[in-house]
């Protein structure tokens, strides 16, 4: 069970102190490499550092997945200086940035100690792609003294190193050692011979001074060993005994030697306590056990030194001796001290409560605003109250005095807010979890101050009033009026105002000097708005009665070519000024349609020296020549006035994605097909997260091309594209959204790329995957080759192939080709993998060899009708000849088929009997170059019966046995007989001898006066023979010793005198019904039995007698006897 990571407290200043660490063992400290060198001093190797407590040696493993180029190293540094601590980490393979983490002891972090004494920094080598990150401790302090962890992460790899740090008082002036100073109090009331003395700085001193002056030491034998001696001694020898020996760690002795000395005491009632520490997950449930020796004893179970009581959250149970807790649900209030107490004795744990990782549900999203807005970044995750830690580009946020970063937590929900942005918050946003990150860019635009409306050139009479208006998109932006450069001040006639968007300078009584360049300038913005004012000056001449009409046509922004640009959606109005006496009459037509007054959007009006066009909402089908007219008695004018409406461009086409990267892509479109009249100056381009519905604008200045490179994406993050067009009118309207796409890096170049095997028209290669295949899928492996001299690559195949290797076929012998091979994924392919030179297409001669199995290298021995299937591969190039003999014949085809192929050739018997046994030869041959094996086959059966079956001698209950091997040993060896025997009565076969090996036995053990005969088996390797061998005679034991002679029998005489058991007794009867009368006699030989009545007799000759009479009346009344008799 990993042990629970619990947070030591330390003072801030210091990165540790001993009596901020729990009260845990420390870990084994590895010995390394010598330390880098810091600013101040040289790191240099640690040397007689004091004995770990558990009396382990250092652990020198090399662990985990090796993460670390370089690792930091034990030092030593003199109190007072400065130190700097290494670790070097290659990303070239890692897939995401590495994570570091440094440690003092077992649980310090050391992140939250940094400040006045500690610095943690990080560097990093784009080129090399290898983290530098450095742990620098200034102003070194005795309490930095001791172990430390550095460990570093990314994703699924780790890896861990431990190192040692020992700090050294500083000498002093002289040489020698100054006691008195190296004495100190423990009191702090201030006084110099109050509180007790502590020896522990004498030792520290002693230990510096006596590795500079080895004189000093009195015992220098490496052999000694201090913990027998420190055993061994008084209490009050031991700090004589450190100081002797150099220890300086004090309290780590004493320690160490409690343990060493504290004996385990047996448990009485306890056969099995609980472990140290369990740990659990929380929600989850958790069974602690003991085994006690009482199986009747009752326990007590205590949470923090308060007994627990059963619940449905705690439940005991007791199965034997052995004695459960159960907790279920487990939550944070359960990470406690438990203990189970029976009688005096207490088996006691600790329980960590694990919480399990809280998970991001709702990522961040992208955003983007305008500078001074209010910015909130909001994620939602899995559980209230989770820690959750905000980053800015890799730098975590913190609340600063200026509390321009603000946290909020409203439940689930975690919210990063910004007052008022600005440019430097510019940025990718990362919120962490201890189970999950999500990240998102903020990009802050400077607002641009778009003009709704200009001011426009007037031209106005002496005594009339003019009036400059324009309108801005931000009502809170002022400005500034100017006239030809002199800025204009508000009085009786002039007047300024500022009313949200809309800002005029209005000018009453309009006199001669007024006239001019009006300019308007924003504040704050690099805009300037001018326009004219014209003074039409009124002379009075004397005029015939009879004046043609004049068109005097001076309108405002009339091109040289009498052409008027308008707006789309802008209102135009031309007053034309017309002369004529009498008055003459106006028409306006475009085209052959006359334009009358009132009508609709395009209007005209008339008035005295004046005839006024207007266009209110100008559209795309205003546009057009517009011709006026005027006429009166005197005559007639004409005037052509051309009118472009212009807007902004239609929306392009749907952009398409060309190629995607680690973090960018190449997006293209088409320009839209109308353009509004205007030139096209640009695009512009969004993106969003496919989840997402927010846009955010990549580009701020038109883009001029139609092909743009999208960087500053998240690899794995699906994303959509979007394009507007601008032109000097304005932006279009959106173009319909890309595909979705997600930018993903080509994987790394194939590895291990090698020629597998070759012909003289084929070639076989073989690689291995990327090492980096990234977040899309790899779609499969390019093959091509190149001739050498010429740069065109050739697919080897149609396509991509899964597989890591590839036959290529059909090529040109002699050839001198080179390949290459490239990953695919949704990127695109990788950088090539290629062989290290050119190959030519030949066949390489390899010397015939045959490569006979094992098991055929003995004699191959199989029974009659077994299958036979021999496989004996072979190497060579180019295919060998392969020839087959037995004992040194050609094979017989039609008892033996041989199969041939490029690797191996096979030998098939489908039935084998004994005249298949022999050797057999196999050649393989290349030109003049072969190879030779020779397989021996042995086909065995069951053996005949053995021979003449005699019996030699009988004598006694034994009988001597001898026959001759059988003539036919199944071609294998004889391996033993059985001998049988069986009674002439019976003629039952038993078993006298198995796997008997001699061809003559002794059978013994016969029962005298039987007749017995014998037969015998034969063995092999197969099995026992068909059928047996008989001996033609048998063997009679005689019978020996004194003849028998049976003793006289004389028969008994059993005769018995007759005697009644049961005599009959008198009987009472009803008349009218069934009598009976018995009894019952004894006697030998058979008795019989004479009944008698006064009527009549009858005799029996059962032991028993009875007498029935049926319907009794009164003449049946009588006396009745019965006699036996012999």
């Amino acid at each position: 069970m990993p042990e629970p990571t619990k947070k030591a407290e330390a003072p801030a200043e210091a990165p540790a102190d001993g009596s901020g660490e729990p009260h845990v063992e420390p870990e084994q400290t590895p010995a390394s490499p010598e330390a880098a060198p810091t600013e101040d001093k040289p790191a240099a190797p640690a040397i007689d550092a004091p004995p770990s407590e558990d009396g382990q040696p250092p652990d020198t493993r090399q662990d985990l997945t090796g993460l670390f180029l370089e690792k930091p190293k034990s030092a030593e540094v003199i109190e007072g200086q400065n130190i700097t601590f290494v670790a070097k980490v290659n990303a070239e393979s890692l897939l995401k940035k590495p994570t570091i983490k440094w440690f003092k002891g077992k649980w310090m972090d050391l992140a939250s100690k940094s400040g006045k004494h500690l610095q943690l920094k990080e560097l990093y080598d784009r080129n090399s792609k290898i983290y530098t990150f450095e742990m620098q401790i200034i102003t070194a302090k005795a309490n930095f003294a001791g172990g430390y962890r550095c460990e570093v992460s990314s994703r699924d790899k780790f890896d861990s190193c431990n190192f040692d740090l020992a700090v050294h008082e500083a000498r002093a002036a002289d040489t020698g050692l100054d006691i008195r100073a190296a004495f100190r109090r423990t009191s702090i009331d201030g006084k110099e011979d109050s509180g007790e003395l502590d020896f522990s700085t004498l030792l520290k001193k002693s230990s510096s001074f006596i590795k500079s002056n080895r004189a000093v030491q009195t015992n220098t034998d490496c052999n000694v060993d201090v913990w027998d001696i420190l055993k061994g001694a008084p209490a009050s020898e031991y700090e004589k005994i450190a100081f002797q020996y150099g220890i300086t760690d004090l309290r780590g002795m004493l320690k160490r030697l409690k343990k060493m000395k504290k004996e385990e005491k047996k448990s009485i009632a306890f056969l099995k306590k609980m472990d140290p520490a369990y740990q659990v997950e929380k929600g989850h449930k958790i069974k602690l056990e003991v085994q006690v020796a009482n199986e009747d004893v009752d326990v007590k179970w205590l949470k923090n030194g308060q007994e627990i009581h059963p619940t449905g959250r705690y439940i005991f149970e007791s199965v034997g001796n052995m004695r459960y807790l159960t907790i279920n649900h487990c939550s944070l209030a359960d990470d406690a001290a438990y203990c189970c107490v029976v009688g005096d004795e207490k088996s006691t744990t600790e329980l960590f409560v694990k919480e399990p990782p809280v998970q991001i549900v709702k990522n961040l999203e992208d955003q983007m605003v305008m500078k001074g807005e209010r910015v909130e970044l909001e994620c939602e995750v899995s559980e209230e109250g989770a820690t959750v830690k905000w980053e800015k580009d890799g730098v975590e946020l913190t609340r600063d005095e200026s509390f321009k970063y603000r946290f909020k937590k409203d439940g689930c929900k975690h919210i990063l807010i910004i007052n008022e942005a600005t440019k430097e918050d510019c940025g990718h946003y990362k919120v962490k979890t201890n189970g999950g990150e999500s990240m998102a860019e903020l990009m802050v635009q400077e607002k641009d101050l778009e003009i709704y409306q200009s001011i426009a050139d007037l031209t106005v009479k002496a005594k009339d009033q003019a009036v400059f208006k324009c309108e801005v998109s931000d009502d809170t932006v002022k400005g500034t009026w100017y006239k030809n450069g002199v800025e204009v001040k508000a009085d009786a006639r002039v007047n300024i105002t500022h009313i949200g968007r809309i800002h005029k300078l209005t000018i009453d009584e309009v006199k001669p000097e007024d006239e001019g360049d009006y300019t308007f300038v924003p504040d704050g913005y690099a805009y300037n708005l001018s326009a004219k004012l014209n003074f039409l000056e009124v002379k009075i001449d004397f005029v015939p009665r009879q004046d043609p009409p004049k068109i005097h046509l001076d309108c405002m922004g009339r091109t040289a070519d009498s052409t008027i640009v308008v707006v789309a959606g802008n209102k135009l109005r031309l007053d034309v000024p017309i002369t004529g006496d009498p008055a003459p009459t106006v028409v306006w037509t475009k085209g052959q349609k006359i334009l009358t007054e009132g009508d609709g959007r395009v209007h005209v009006e008339t008035t005295k020296g004046h005839c006024v066009f207007t266009i209110e909402g100008a559209e795309r089908q205003d546009e057009g020549i517009y011709s006026v007219v005027v006429r009166n008695p005197a005559g007639e004018d004409t005037a052509d006035i051309n009118v472009k409406v212009v807007d902004v461009p239609d929306p392009p086409q749907a952009p398409k994605i060309l190629s995607v990267g680690e973090d960018s892509c190449v997006v293209q479109w088409d320009p839209p097909l109308f353009d509004g009249g205007q030139p096209i100056i640009g695009y512009v381009l969004e993106r969003k997260k496919k989840r997402s519905f927010r846009w955010m604008r990549l580009n701020f200045d038109p883009f001029p091309g139609t092909t743009y490179d999208a960087k500053r994406m998240i690899e794995g993050v699906e994303y959509e594209m979007r394009v507007y067009a601008v032109n000097g009118i304005g932006m279009s309207r959106h173009s319909p959204a890309s595909q979705p796409f997600v930018p993903v890096a080509p994987t790394s170049e194939p590895i291990g790329l090698c020629v597998d095997d070759i012909s003289d028209t084929t070639i076989s290669l073989k690689w291995r995957s990327p090492e980096r295949i990234g977040s899309s899928e790899l779609e499969g492996y390019g093959v091509e080759y190149c001739k050498e001299g010429t740069d065109e690559w050739i697919p080897a195949i149609q396509g991509l192939t899964d597989r890591t290797s590839l036959l290529i076929r059909d090529l040109t012998t002699g050839d001198k080709l080179q390949f290459r091979v490239r990953a695919y994924n949704t990127a695109g392919p990788s950088a090539p993998a290629t062989l290290a030179q050119p190959v030519t297409i030949r066949e390489i001669m390899q010397r015939p060899k045959i490569w006979l199995p094992r098991n055929l290298r003995q004699t191959l021995i199989k029974k009659v009708g077994d299958t036979i299937n021999l496989v004996i591969p072979f190497q060579g190039k180019p295919r060998p000849k392969v020839t087959w003999s037995k004992d040194g014949e050609p094979l017989n085809p039609t008892r033996v088929s041989v199969r041939n192929s490029e690797i191996d050739s096979i030998l098939f018997i489908r039935k084998a009997d004994r005249t298949h046994s022999g050797k057999y030869e196999l050649k393989v041959e290349i030109e003049n170059v072969e190879d030779n094996a020779s397989i021996t086959l042995q086909v065995v059966d069951v053996p005949g019966p053995p021979e003449a079956v005699k019996i030699m001698d009988v004598w006694g209950f034994n009988v001597a046995l001898e026959w001759k091997p059988p003539k036919d040993n199944g071609n294998s060896e004889i391996t033993g007989y059985t001998v049988q025997k069986a009674d002439k009565k019976t003629m039952e076969w038993f078993t006298v001898y198995e796997h008997y090996r001699r061809t003559n036995c002794g059978v013994s053990d016969l029962i005298m006066g039987n007749e017995y005969f014998f037969r015998v088996f034969a063995i092999n390797l197969v099995g026992l023979s068909p059928e047996p061998t008989n001996t033609k005679d048998s063997a009679y034991i005689q019978k020996t010793g004194i003849a028998y002679k049976p003793p006289s029998y004389k028969e008994p005489d059993f005769s018995q005198a007759p005697k009644f058991t049961h005599p009959l007794v008198n009987r009472s009867v009803i008349a009218g019904y069934n009598a009976t009368l018995s009894c019952s006699v004894s006697g030998i030989p058979k008795l019989k039995l004479l009944k008698k009545t006064r009527r009549s007799s009858s005799s029996s000759s059962s032991s028993s007698s009875s007498s029935s009479s049926r319907q009794q009346n009164e003449e049946n009344m009588n006396s009745s006897s019965v006699t036996p008799a012999c």
